[in-house]
């Protein structure tokens, strides 16, 4: 009788003792679970789009304009004989100072694009700051235009955060590049085609800038290249999704 009780009560000490230990176990599950989906949410990173996944054989050519209007009439000459449109991404203060330049851009039929009111250093602003930077810059254009702009280029291809849901806030979308010619370091035109040559792919955005060295006076050749290579340029609302789509962690835009 002794060993029985004891037995009983052994088993009950096990019960017990399991049933502790299972519910320890579930409370921290779920408490490392719950830990685990809010650092995810707080650390989460939003990118821009740097390129697009795409099946179709098309590029999209981006010019950024910050500095002076010396070549635009050139520029806009050779896209205009070469039968091409592209994205150029206009500063706000840019606007103010060459409102004619500008003015004969769109109305070639080029995209005008927002690339902030005074070129600052994004990083460092606020998201009341940074919404202030897009919507003064796309009023500025507009006046000119009379088109809003929709996409956005953050200046020095900076970014966080802050700045992509300033962005969607502002209603754009923000757009970076994949292929960098590196105009504005005064490279010869071959210097820049063999930056892009075997690197262009379908999707691919291109970054140039006006007001550089050689940017109006090699800009025919790589357009004949990007051509040749079997590419069409078109503008960057051309290239990319308007919905229904996901941006993965290289910064690829692809379809849901």
């Amino acid at each position: 009788m002794f060993i029985v009780l004891n037995k009983q009560k052994i088993y009950s000490y096990l019960a017990t003792f399991s049933t502790v230990i299972a519910l320890f176990v579930i409370a921290f599950t779920v408490t490392n679970n719950v830990s685990n989906t809010i650092v995810t949410s707080s650390n989460s990173k939003e990118l821009p789009i740097y390129n697009v996944q795409t099946n179709e054989n098309k590029i999209a050519l981006t010019m950024n304009c910050a500095w002076n209007a010396d070549d635009i009439d050139s520029i806009l000459e050779t896209l205009a004989k070469n039968d091409v449109k592209i994205t150029f991404f206009v500063v706000g203060d840019w606007a103010d100072k060459y409102p004619e330049a500008l003015k004969k851009m769109s109305d070639a039929g080029h995209e005008i694009a927002n690339h902030s009111d005074t070129h600052p250093h994004v990083n460092n602003l606020s998201i009341e700051e940074n919404i202030k930077q897009i919507e003064s810059c796309s009023k500025k254009i507009e006046a000119i235009t009379g088109k809003k702009t929709t996409l956005y280029r953050a200046p020095y291809g900076e970014y966080n955060n802050t700045v992509i849901r300033a962005s969607k806030t502002a209603g754009h979308t923000a757009i970076q590049w994949n292929l960098d010619t590196l105009d504005y370091t005064g490279l010869t035109g071959e210097q820049m085609w063999s930056r892009i040559n075997g690197k262009l792919k379908n999707g691919s955005i291109i970054l140039m800038h006006n007001g550089t060295e050689n940017t109006a006076n090699s800009l025919e050749m790589l357009l004949n290249n990007i051509k040749k290579s079997g590419y069409n340029i078109v503008t960057v609302s051309d290239l990319i999704y308007k919905d229904g789509y996901v941006i993965d962690n290289n910064g690829t835009q692809k379809l849901q």
